[in-house]
């Protein structure tokens, strides 16, 4: 059997994780044309804090959060990716913890019982810890049922270390696109849930009804941070009002796209050529690998953090060998840009 790895201490400062989280948050910022972020969380001086945000983009979603704030966070992730022991350390050291699902059945939703701990160290520590209610994404300006094990979390927070207020902080993430590239992104941090409070004005109320007040009022909190569609019949075509005002911005603007595309045609094929390996294995994975349309974008921030590294030591000694150091300096200055530049590109000629 597989050994597993508990992560222990999970919270502590490591400036290896601080490093990695500032060129993590470059690279997120640049996935996007403009990030918008409204609101902020409390300060951990004065609370437990617990992130719940809508879950409509796989990674990117977690990926948003912890761009949005300074310091580090603390995430809950599927359990079975903590099977191989290897993959373990790792998400122990990107300060993530298993999350079982109830799907997974009863005898491994009995595992949460130990991570529950852990969160609450976490919290007691002054680290916010986020997660998504949901429980599964889902690509749709709208919600699923939200699960009550957010406020199991909270609750236990609150018994465990009732010196400090447990709030749960409803963060809602839009996207103007989920599978193109480079598109407009905003996160918005609602009105704090404050449990604790809730638990001492509600002390005879029973438990199933506490978890179900509660996770109206999230539900509730969550649809006015988002671009919120009810999920019936008439979500297509409600959507399709939304985006008609956009549809038809680009249509007057057509023609001045166009003439702008073809004065830009020598640039964007410099920099698509610069970074066909990138670009090209992105797309691949995208279209040929992964079946879940909603991971393209991951994939493409993933590749953009990754090649960029890679693709950048090539070119620099390469570079050195043939070039004046000035102008490989000024190329390195440009190369990070070029990847971003390319699916802006594709963006402005796309219809």
């Amino acid at each position: 059997m597989t050994k597993r790895v508990k992560p222990t201490g999970i919270w502590r400062h490591s400036n290896r994780y601080l490093l990695l989280k500032r060129y993590s948050d470059k690279c997120v910022r640049n996935s996007y044309r403009r990030c918008k972020i409204d609101g902020g969380v409390p300060s951990t001086e004065d609370a437990q804090i617990i992130i719940a945000a809508n879950h409509s983009n796989t990674l990117m979603d977690a990926m948003v959060i912890l761009m949005s704030h300074r310091g580090p966070v603390v995430f809950g992730a599927r359990a079975d990716v903590f099977n191989n022991h290897t993959v373990a350390k790792i998400m122990n050291f990107l300060k993530i913890v298993p999350m079982v699902r109830k799907r997974d059945g009863i005898r491994q939703v009995i595992r949460n019982l130990e991570t529950n701990d852990q969160v609450v160290d976490v919290l007691i520590n002054k680290v916010p810890f986020a997660m998504f209610p949901e429980g599964t994404h889902r690509t749709k300006h709208s919600l699923l049922p939200i699960g009550k094990g957010v406020f199991r979390i909270a609750i236990n927070a609150a018994n465990t270390n009732p010196q400090k207020d447990v709030l749960v902080v409803p963060t809602g993430i839009d996207y103007e696109d989920y599978f193109h590239y480079r598109k407009n992104m905003r996160i918005s941090y609602g009105e704090p849930i404050n449990v604790s409070e809730f638990l001492r004005q509600n002390p005879d109320m029973l438990d199933a009804e506490v978890y179900r007040n509660l996770c109206e009022i999230l539900k509730n909190r969550l649809s006015h941070l988002i671009t919120y569609l009810p999920d019936d019949e008439n979500y297509n075509a409600e959507w399709a009002k939304i985006e008609a005002p956009r549809k038809a911005r680009r249509e007057k603007t057509k023609t001045l796209r166009y003439i702008l595309a073809v004065l830009l045609l020598p640039l964007f094929l410099a920099c698509a050529i610069l970074t066909l390996p990138m670009w090209a294995a992105a797309e691949f994975l995208c279209y040929f690998v992964i079946k879940d349309k909603a991971f393209r974008n991951s994939i493409r921030y993933l590749i953009k953090m990754v090649g960029t590294v890679i693709m950048g030591i090539v070119y620099l000694f390469v570079g050195l060998f043939i070039l004046p150091w000035w102008v490989v300096v000024i190329f390195l200055i440009f190369f990070p840009w070029c990847y971003n530049f390319f699916y802006d590109y594709l963006n402005l000629i796309r219809q």
